[in-house]
């Protein structure tokens, strides 16, 4: 999914654990976001503008969340095919009642399966790999890059999006959001890291205050209002407590120490010297 961050949205990978069925949580607190990432229309927009795909155009998206990247690329682009694979009932839901909706006749198909477990037909096959937001799925931003290069062809896009640290993270912080230090790195470190797998970054897109706000923000209203709305749901005290602490983490912590970033790679460039 777009955002499996955990669920306070600033950090961390929530793989459970978190009393109630995970991806009923993320539909709840994410029931009021277009983008289930701190990332604004704007530079989505930015984005789908930047890939100048060519007609005919592959693309897979990996944990595609609500689909919207995918729905407007084939809004922007007509003559692409598209695949958007997510291990979430509720979000694949709002992506196929999107997908009829706005772009019908587009060749676009929805999987739901763990992304790990999306083999493609053949290897080097897509002009352009995404996976926005959704690195533990491969164990990591590392693990994301060289998954993602091994699927696209040569001269083609890998955009990835991850969270880094902008500032040196406080043990409490850590311990209150279930990560190490090592599990992300620094703007500069996730830049330089495609160099690895024979990518080059050619552009990044870095969440503003106002994105993160918005974002976590969003999950407030909607976790509150949804409470409200189903005070007989009997996750209403679990989805509370989790939002409301992550709130105070966020506000504590994670607004001054995390950031966000999408990352626009090439891959096939002519290597460093």
């Amino acid at each position: 999914m777009e955002a499996a961050l955990k669920s306070d949205g600033s950090a961390g990978i929530d793989k459970g654990g978190i009393g109630m069925d995970m991806w009923k949580f993320f539909d709840i607190t994410h029931r009021e976001h277009i983008i289930c990432n701190p990332m604004s229309l704007e530079k989505l927009e930015e984005l789908i503008t930047l890939l100048t795909l060519k007609p005919g155009s592959h693309v897979l998206d990996i944990a595609t969340g609500k689909g919207e990247f995918l729905i407007r690329l084939a809004e922007r682009y007509r003559q692409m095919t598209g695949i958007g694979v997510d291990i979430s009932p509720y979000f694949l839901a709002d992506v196929r009642k999107k997908y009829q909706e706005r772009v019908p006749d587009a060749r676009l198909h929805f999987l739901e399966m763990d992304g790990a477990r999306y083999v493609p037909e053949a290897l080097e096959s897509f002009d352009l790999v995404a996976c926005l937001g959704a690195s533990w799925i491969y164990g990591g931003y590392r693990g994301t890059l060289n998954a993602l290069q091994k699927m696209a062809a040569p001269e083609s896009w890998i955009v990835v999006g991850e969270p880094y640290w902008r500032q040196e993270p406080e043990k409490e912080y850590l311990e209150t959001i279930e990560v190490m230090r090592s599990d992300f790195g620094t703007h500069y470190q996730n830049v330089v890291a495609g160099q690895e797998y024979g990518l080059e970054a050619v552009y990044t897109l870095v969440s503003s205050q106002d994105d993160w706000d918005r974002y976590e923000g969003l999950q407030w209203y909607a976790a509150e209002t949804w409470a409200s709305d189903h005070r007989d749901d009997p996750d209403v005290e679990t989805v509370l407590k989790r939002v409301r602490e992550n709130k105070i983490a966020y506000l504590r912590w994670g607004r001054e120490t995390l950031g966000w970033a999408i990352y626009v790679f090439k891959k096939g460039v002519l290597a460093h010297s």
